[in-house]
């Protein structure tokens, strides 16, 4: 059975930093595209930031609200992906979700990130 375990979340005061990381097993990771979703109260989940795969170039996208402020990246002998997230604001409050794309799609059962004072 695929898993992808999401860990690192918590409570963080604005302006500071975390780093969430998606552990993956049973897929092969380098072939799968991979992102973060994130899900606030009463929103719908939206993408936040994606890698692609290795053979098409691992390149990345952000949304607007998260570029200059959260960084994307995977470790391909580890299987895991990460987004470190600096600059943290109330709105970054959700629980954010791994999504592994490839001829099928995967998704983790997220992980909490409160941002408040």
């Amino acid at each position: 059975q695929v898993d992808l375990v999401e860990s690192g979340g918590g409570l963080v005061q604005p302006g500071g930093s975390l780093t969430i990381s998606c552990t993956c097993s049973k897929i092969i990771f380098r072939y799968f595209d991979m992102a973060w979703h994130r899900q606030a109260p009463g929103k719908e989940r939206e993408l936040v930031a994606s890698i692609v795969r290795a053979t098409a170039g691992r390149r990345t996208t952000y949304s607007d609200s998260v570029k200059g402020r959260f960084t994307i990246s995977r470790d391909n002998t580890r299987n895991i992906l990460y987004l470190q997230m600096d600059s943290l604001k109330p709105e970054d409050t959700a629980v954010y979700y791994c999504h592994a794309h490839a001829s099928q799609d995967y998704w983790g059962n997220g992980t909490q990130v409160t941002v408040s004072s």
